[in-house]
């Protein structure tokens, strides 16, 4: 039962999966940071109150304030983790697993021998008729 759980572990789809998610975890974090202290920013000083941000108020309370800005942040930091994803992690490994299988194409077996004799036949039938 343990050799089972172990095998399970070590094949490759959970390594991996494993490896993504902690770099996924890391690359999220960084990603985030950049939005909230660069375009976060930047987006304010587009537009709207330095405190509250890019957006608008419904009435008159600070707690329907629609903020705009913060759903282009997450836009920009959602675009922008999954470009770096997809650059850095998906095309490597897609070219990685192209040069891994490049040597693996089954050969074409040849024709079998019934099927030979089969053709021959038909042929023959052919010729004569």
């Amino acid at each position: 039962m343990i050799k089972g759980f172990k095998d399970f572990l070590m094949r490759g789809n959970v390594v991996d999966l494993a490896v993504g998610i902690a770099i996924g975890v890391a690359f999220t974090t960084l990603v985030s940071s950049f939005g909230d202290n660069f375009i976060k920013p930047l987006v304010a000083a587009v537009g709207g109150d330095k405190q509250e941000g890019f957006g608008f108020k419904i009435t008159d309370s600070g707690a329907t304030f629609v903020n705009i800005g913060g759903i282009i942040n997450a836009l920009i930091v959602f675009v922008v983790t999954m470009a770096v994803i997809y650059f850095a992690i998906v095309v490597p490994m897609q070219k990685l697993q192209a040069l891994r299988n490049r040597g693996d194409e089954p050969e074409p077996e040849g024709v079998p021998e019934d099927i030979a004799l089969l053709r021959e036949i038909r042929d023959s039938l052919r010729s004569r008729g």
